[in-house]
């Protein structure tokens, strides 16, 4: 049973009773209704009032809108809560993820590369103050997996590195930052651990291999570390676990081996009665492929919960998901006992921070808080700070390159190696109206190395310059591209330095015809070349023959700053270490 006087409840004897109370006195409907999370659709009031009074929401997050249209927002959700409603959001990055008008801080492997947990501890402090000026209370964070696959790009930005002690203690920072800010609560995720499987679970299978001694002491190693620190709740994950699921039970077959979220072995036997959590569990999110594929929805709702999840992530359709959770606890699929308890520990944990003391007014603040939050000068300090500290010099065989200056090196050719355009990027960009046309993280770094003095330009392609002659009218040849290769002593008497900025967010660079070309570093023995990844950090893998190679983890202002005056300064003024291993396992790119 849920003990309401430890952690992280903390609860006193008249706050247990009005806990038992309210839910001595809820209806059928009301009890189903706190078991659910629902992404809001819209923020009007007649819409917001329905979910409320229709549906009994515990739980809501929302998709991402200016801070005072959240605030708005909270207001009427909390107005209509019979019992106050948890309202999360996913500051994985900062105050960005309460709403696009927070502060940005930082990637997690960004933050892991500069090994500091103060700037974990940052991070969530400034994400804790702009969750409560919007009335918002829990952060669907931090990310706790573990970058054991350098594929796994799911996790890859959102994870703080491939060490439990680093995540451990990352995590811990975070959250503790978090908690400074009264009334919000943590959320980690995701149990029992993602960052092993190359697959995502929104499409399909996830699979975490390890087996309990490993388990215990990676994963298991960071969420005690969590829970042993105040931690109020967990997401669970979609994530299978065989060779666990197999030591415990050897009879047992693949087909009937379950996520975790559907799974009591692992949701109550490894979390609850191994690691000792009391808190809260919710639910990834239901549409996930990873937990649809394996049993009908009317099934798959009460078998989360009778699988030790307390709250379910997201109606699929409303009416049809509020009336499987009901038929399924009126039939005694979810027994009432069952239900007691995943009742006490949401209403506990709403009680443990005074929710059900507060108005509607204390829950969710003022404008001007609001304002003050979201504008806070100091917060916006964070970020430099950590591009400064997070710059890893990854691989340096050319020792010598660094520093650069206009003396040695003062023509450069920057040539930005890109990966193959995201859809639901461009699609997002467009609903949110486009806007100015942004600098490339290649004229970024051009227009910084022309302030400090070098000659720098950008290299066009073979295929961009046919592309542009197709854009003037013209009707480019393949000849161009297949025979117009230049002498390597025009080549070398052109440039003194190359340098390769990758930027690719996801899979792998795409260098259109592979023929030639300055895409590819083919030349690294005839010119100097250093080698910059200003997104994804496995680059190696793809180029592994670049001799000096550079870890960024992204290309925002600051980071370019950063960055330039560390190539001009030399190898001692890359501060970061590496979180994960970026040479991908590969013997190849240690060459």
């Amino acid at each position: 049973m849920v003990n309401l006087k430890a952690k992280p409840y903390f609860l006193n004897d008249a706050d247990i009773a009005c806990v038992e109370s309210t839910i001595a006195s809820m209806t059928p409907e009301e009890k189903v209704g706190q078991l659910f999370w629902q992404l809001t659709a819209g923020n009007s009031e007649e819409y917001l009032k329905e979910l409320m009074e229709k549906y009994h929401l515990g739980g809501c997050r929302y998709n991402g809108m200016p801070g005072q249209m959240v605030l708005n927002q909270n207001r009427i959700l909390q107005k209509y809560a019979k019992v106050p409603v948890f309202i999360a959001c996913n500051p994985e990055q900062g105050g960005n993820g309460v709403c696009p008008d927070g502060t940005f801080v930082s990637s997690q492997i960004k933050v892991g590369a500069t090994g500091k947990t103060e700037h974990a501890k940052t991070m969530g402090y400034i994400s804790g103050t702009q969750i409560k000026a919007t009335g918002c209370n829990m952060a669907f964070a931090p990310v706790v997996d573990i970058t054991y696959n350098h594929e796994c790009e799911e996790v890859l930005f959102r994870a703080y590195g491939d060490d439990p002690k680093l995540v451990a203690s990352m995590g811990k920072a975070y959250m503790d930052g978090l908690h400074e800010t009264e009334g919000v609560y943590c959320c980690a995720k995701h149990f029992p651990g993602n960052g092993q499987d190359y697959r995502d679970a929104h499409i399909s299978n996830n699979v975490n291999h390890f087996g309990h001694d490993d388990w215990m002491a990676s994963y298991g190693h960071v969420y005690k570390t969590l829970i042993d620190g105040g931690l109020d709740a967990i997401m669970g994950g979609h994530i299978l676990m065989p060779e666990y699921m197999q030591e415990i039970d050897p009879e047992i077959t693949p087909d009937t081996i379950m996520p975790a979220t559907l799974c009591p072995e692992i949701m109550t036997g490894l979390l609850r009665d191994k690691l000792g959590f009391n808190g809260m569990v919710v639910t990834d999110a239901s549409h996930m492929v990873g937990m649809t594929n394996r049993m009908k929805r009317k099934d798959m709702l009460p078998a989360a919960i009778n699988a030790g999840c307390d709250m379910f992530l997201f109606f699929n359709d409303p009416e049809e998901d509020f009336g499987f959770m009901l038929d399924a606890y009126k039939s005694g699929v979810i027994s009432e006992e069952r239900m007691v308890e995943a009742l006490t520990r949401i209403l506990g944990l709403k009680a443990a921070k005074g929710m059900h003391k507060k108005s509607q007014e204390e829950l969710c603040g003022t404008d001007e808080e609001l304002v003050a939050a979201l504008q806070n000068p100091a917060f916006k300090e964070a970020a430099p700070a950590i591009s400064k500290d997070c710059l890893t010099l990854v691989k340096y065989k050319d020792e010598g390159i660094l520093p650069i200056s206009p003396e040695k090196t003062k023509r450069i050719m920057i040539v930005h190696i890109k990966g193959l355009p995201n859809p639901m990027m461009a699609l997002a960009a467009m609903a949110m109206g486009g806007g100015a046309a942004k600098k490339t993280p290649a004229e970024k770094l051009r227009d910084r190395l022309i302030e400090k003095g070098f000659d720098a330009h950008i290299y066009v392609s073979p295929i961009e310059k046919m592309q542009q002659m197709i854009a003037a009218g013209e009707k480019p040849s393949l000849n161009m591209y297949f025979a117009g290769k230049h002498a390597i002593a025009d080549f070398t008497a052109e440039n003194d330095l190359v340098i390769s900025l990758l930027d690719v967010a996801s899979g792998h660079p795409s260098f259109g015809l592979s023929k030639g070309g300055g895409e590819i570093p083919w030349y690294v023995h005839e010119l100097p070349v250093i080698g910059i990844s200003v997104n994804k950090p496995t680059m190696l893998a793809d180029v592994p023959m670049l001799r000096t190679y550079i870890n960024t983890y992204d290309s925002n202002d600051d980071t370019m700053d950063a960055l330039v005056d560390a190539l001009v300064s030399g190898p001692e003024a890359f501060k970061g270490s590496d979180p994960i291993d970026s040479f991908c396992g590969m013997w190849d790119t240690r060459m």
